[in-house]
């Protein structure tokens, strides 16, 4: 089995209290396959880069994020800390917020909504488009070797429409 530097598993370790100590083992081998998966990154590629594709209760790595109790806002302050420890250091914190489009057209998606598309719109030309709006928060940081800044991602939020919101008799949450 394949198995990371000691440095990359520190920092793994970060995330150990996100999971009960059962799920962590299972969780643990699941973003170590993530990091050395080539392609797609599924639970199916990550465990084949962990050479546990073969195990016959490979169905059971499906459940660690989609049942295991696990709070993806903490899991993103546990990422921002982390970011923040390796790049950042003692310069100024430079947040970048960005809105995305995700294009879906299944009829079970609720959070479904008509938006405007950035990419297919100009100043001239209003393009809308359906799908899922997220909005992601990220750190802009000077990576040394890439002679650029970055934006590293610490977290995904969706952002349904005011039909959306209105439907499930809830308060409509501007992006702004």
């Amino acid at each position: 089995m394949r198995t990371l530097p000691p440095k990359m598993l520190q920092v793994l370790a970060s995330f150990a209290p996100l999971f009960s100590k059962r799920v962590w083992q299972h969780a643990q081998l699941l973003l170590v396959g993530a990091i050395l998966a080539p392609g797609r990154r599924t639970v199916g590629s990550a465990l084949r880069a962990m050479g546990l594709d073969r195990f016959e209760r490979f169905h059971r790595y499906h459940r660690v994020l989609s049942r295991a109790r696990w709070s993806s806002l903490e899991a993103s302050r546990i990422l921002l800390g982390v970011l923040l420890e390796a790049f950042v250091g003692e310069g100024p914190l430079i947040l970048g917020i960005d809105e995305t489009l995700e294009r879906r057209y299944a009829k079970k998606i609720s959070a479904r909504g008509v938006y405007r598309d950035p990419v297919r719109s100009t100043h001239e030309t209003f393009v809308k488009s359906s799908g899922l709006r997220w909005v992601c928060a990220m750190v802009l940081v000077e990576i040394p070797w890439a002679s650029r800044v970055w934006a590293l991602p610490f977290l995904s939020a969706l952002a349904p429409s005011e039909r959306y919101a209105a439907e499930r008799g809830r308060r409509h949450k501007k992006i702004t």
